[in-house]
């Protein structure tokens, strides 16, 4: 028997589940009009498609007489073991039915490190005593992934976004401002201007070689460099309060540290882009997991209109409460950092 037939003849062998639930249906009713009135075919559909189907198998699996329709013997046992194949499908597509629309599984995230030991893990423990019945498979990482290829439900992204197939939902502005120890601006001097800021030692995260501010008098590109160079968004922040130089932080960041006075602002009247923002990226709003949507409303309820770290910030050293940018809708839809 040569390779083609043999698939050729497991094509013919598979048997769609719609022929499956017009024989069941026939079989419980006796009655071709009555099986097709049920399910909203004509009785001559119904009997074409009973009749393809015994061909395919190769069996009568009804006595056709003008008064009445019954079962063979194989029919019966064929009816029986389809009743259990219909039944076992009902119950996957319950299965389906109902993880999507009670909350849970496991939740893959991949979100930014230090954003996350802020401002996700404090939340989790809500989470889940919430929705017991989900759990979380949380990857912490600065690098971009391919939350489609890699099989994650969602992403938390931080920066500006741009047009793709992805789906965000803003859940908090990125306030970025400068800022630096007072132990940095005692021994080098505060910047006057923008301008002034490429004599000093600006730290950045990644490969920067400009700050975008946007100030009194527009928008404003600073020339930055130092000697010291990292991709850890935490060391950028432990290095700033150790003196090391003048960072552009965000104040979800920098929060505690400004109300601690560990680090003060620089040239206050400038902030980072208003474009920049907190996003929940996931791969579509069609058939959105339950345990996706109610982790990103939880998340949007405690971040609020305004986060919490900009309401414990206001007031000090310049920063306001009306960071219009950071509430300002984005209506792009995938990540960038």
């Amino acid at each position: 028997m040569s390779s083609d037939f043999r698939k050729s003849n497991k094509e013919v062998s598979v048997t769609a589940i719609s022929d499956l639930e017009i024989f069941a249906r026939v079989a419980r009713t006796g009655n071709m009009s009555a099986a097709g009135r049920e399910m909203a075919l004509s009785p001559a559909v119904v009997s074409k498609r009973v009749s393809l189907l015994e061909d395919r198998l190769g069996a009568r699996l009804f006595q056709r007489t003008t008064r009445q329709l019954t079962l063979t013997e194989t029919g019966e046992g064929y009816f029986k073991r389809v009743v259990d194949i219909l039944s076992l499908v009902e119950e996957a597509e319950d299965f389906v039915s109902r993880r999507n629309t009670k909350p849970r599984g496991i939740l893959k995230v991949t979100a930014p490190t230090s954003f996350s030991r802020r401002h996700l893990t404090p939340h989790i423990a809500s989470f889940l005593t919430r929705y017991p019945d989900i759990e979380i498979d949380m990857h912490l990482t600065d690098a971009f992934v391919d939350i489609i290829r890699d099989g994650f439900d969602l992403a938390i992204r931080i920066g500006e976004l741009q047009d793709s197939s992805l789906v965000a939902r803003k859940l908090a502005g990125d306030h970025r401002i400068l800022c630096a120890a007072p132990s940095y601006l005692q021994k080098h001097g505060s910047p006057k201007s923008v301008a002034d800021l490429e004599h000093h030692s600006c730290i950045g995260a990644g490969l920067q070689e400009a700050w975008r501010l946007e100030g009194p008098d527009g928008n404003k590109q600073a020339k930055i460099h130092s000697n010291i160079r990292t991709n850890s968004a935490d060391f950028v922040r432990e290095a700033l309060i150790a003196g090391l130089g003048i960072g552009l932080r965000a104040t979800w960041d920098v929060g505690q540290e400004l109300i601690s006075g560990e680090l003060v602002r620089v040239l206050p009247e400038y902030r980072g882009p208003s474009t920049l923002a907190i996003h929940a990226v996931y791969p579509s709003r069609d058939f959105m997991p339950a345990k996706v949507n109610v982790f990103i409303e939880h998340l949007a309820e405690i971040y609020g209109t305004e986060p919490y770290w900009e309401r414990e910030i206001v007031g000090i050293q310049g920063l306001t409460a009306d960071s219009k940018g950071a509430r300002q809708s984005i209506k792009a839809r995938t990540p960038a950092r």
